[in-house]
């Protein structure tokens, strides 16, 4: 079996031609899926199949995500204004439970051996939402107040006074012109998480508990057999050498390459989709001192007809024991499906069945289409223009350009036309042999319960005899945290303890690492 330098995997070198479940793709997603079944059935085989040479290569990396840890508590997108003045917090709330959902997992996951070493992939990192403007600072108020009094945002701080932005922000203060008002959502409790770090780890555990891990073997097809189970015709990149592997279950975990597999698989559940590939970019700052100065995951307000993933962040990132610091998102566009993938991605994937959700989303994005263009046309320094909002004094000899992971966001069928969807979406064929996964943001973040939702689909006869070891691993599970004060209390100072989240990370920046 072909090894990734320096990753634990199974043994086992036989190729295997039957298998329980089979895991496309080694990103968050099937790591975390493979974790879980590791647990509710010790006794199953699992083989995880990777089309490049290393695990969490793609959207898992790191440097490919913002991994802020997602939970509502500075992302503006998830707390839309109301007509009326008001904010509705609706969104934010079930973003939130879900994260607090991953962390428990994690957390058991520390207790049990699964994962070791949280500060590898969580550290405690302040949110901040920050907006500026007369208009801005009443809606950012308004969001203050109606999130503050909810037991999953407790402690939420609100300032406008300069002193204190300059005080908690001091690389942003400096060179502000604070007649222009600002205001601060404030929350110490955030988190940065490193994905691609916890995907190994996962998938390290796969592996050293029987499971096979296989790189550079990339899933060409897939096909439904008479007796329920999927044949996958799979390829070493290497070598060109191609088996056949049967498997009773099947989860496309393949990020944007998800789309083509779950096409192919011609389940009626997937006719009707869509893909529409965002790309893009980030400054990187290079200067030690600038990092040194910033600590902390801020969040701004994304420009009129950008898509909610592209909100403008300036995000402190712990990677390997070292801070960092990352600006963006800049949107770009590319045929793609995935950041290694194909240019002729996007024109595979239109179908006959898809093909009017398609025009109708071309039709009804307008606005989209335009942010686009205006996001291609930018030149070098009208990048350091944009990031001057957030950093007054920021110059380009500070900051890199770096490419980020490409996302492919969901286009559902809607009456004769189609619909754009900010989101992840959950596929699963009706006799629950196979599922997938489409979308972008929050994704990460909420791997553990929509790999729940994934199971509680797919695995309905054996929920019921799941759930008990299921309650072990998340003891929410099944309630709501937002209706249950004390149980989010308990959880909450469980996992803080468990992750290591109640004293501040010990990092290196890039001055002393």
């Amino acid at each position: 079996m072909d090894k990734e330098v320096d990753f634990p995997v199974s043994d086992n070198t036989a190729v295997q031609t039957k298998t329980d479940v089979v895991l496309v793709g080694a990103g968050i997603m099937s790591a975390t899926l493979g974790a879980i079944l590791r647990q509710l059935q010790p006794d199953w085989s699992i083989s995880v199949f990777e089309r490049l040479d290393a695990a969490a290569a793609e959207s898992s990396d790191p440097w490919n995500n913002a991994g802020t840890g997602h939970s509502a508590l500075c992302e503006l997108n998830y707390t839309p204004e109301n007509k009326d003045g008001s904010v509705d917090i609706a969104k934010a709330i079930n973003v939130n439970e879900q994260f607090q959902v991953s962390r428990q997992f994690w957390s058991y996951a520390i207790e049990n051996g699964i994962l070791t070493e949280p500060k590898e992939f969580v550290n405690p990192i302040p949110h901040v939402s920050f907006v500026h403007g007369a208009e801005n600072v009443k809606y950012l108020r308004a969001r203050y107040d109606a999130l503050a009094g909810h037991p999953l945002f407790a402690g939420m701080e609100y300032t406008e006074r300069p002193d204190e932005f300059a005080k908690r922000l001091p690389l942003m203060a400096k060179g502000r012109d604070f007649s222009d008002p600002v205001a601060l959502n404030w929350t110490d409790g955030g988190t940065d998480v490193d994905f691609g770090a916890l995907t190994k780890q996962f998938l390290g555990h796969i592996g050293a508990s029987g499971g096979s891990v296989y790189f550079g073997h990339e899933v060409r097809n897939v096909s439904k057999q008479s007796d329920g189970s999927w044949t996958l015709k799979v390829v070493n990149q290497r070598t060109g050498d191609k088996k056949t592997v049967n498997a009773k279950f099947v989860f496309v975990g393949a990020g944007g390459g998800a789309l083509h597999l779950l096409q192919k698989s011609g389940i009626a559940e997937a006719k009707g989709f869509g893909g529409f590939p965002v790309s893009g970019q980030f400054l990187r700052c290079t200067n030690p001192e600038l990092i040194a100065q910033h600590r902390a995951k801020v969040y701004g307000k994304a420009a009129v007809g950008a898509p909610p993933m592209s909100v403008p962040h300036l995000d402190t990132r712990v990677i390997n024991g070292q801070q960092g610091l990352l600006f963006g998102p800049y949107a770009g566009w590319s045929p793609k499906f995935l950041k290694q993938g194909k240019v002729t991605d996007l024109p595979g994937s239109v179908k006959p069945n898809n093909l009017l959700s398609m025009l109708g989303v071309g039709l009804t994005e307008l606005g989209l289409t335009k942010y686009l263009i205006g996001e291609l046309l930018q030149s070098p320094a009208d990048r350091i223009e944009t990031l001057r909002e957030f950093v007054p004094r920021a110059t380009a000899g500070d900051w890199e350009l770096i490419t980020a992971g490409q996302r492919v966001q969901v286009i559902r069928k809607k009456g004769s036309g189609g619909v754009l969807e900010f989101g992840t979406a959950v596929i699963s064929a009706a006799d629950g042999t196979i599922a997938g996964l489409l979308g972008a943001s929050p994704g990460a973040s909420t791997a553990v319960p929509a790999m729940l939702d994934v199971l509680q689909r797919c695995f309905g006869d054996r929920w019921s005899s799941w759930e008990p070891q299921l309650k072990q691993m998340v003891p929410s599970l099944g309630l709501k945290l937002s209706d249950n004060e004390s149980l989010f209390r308990e959880v909450w100072d469980w996992s803080n303890r468990v992750l290591e989240l109640e004293e501040p990370a010990v990092v290196a920046t890039a001055a002393t690492a």
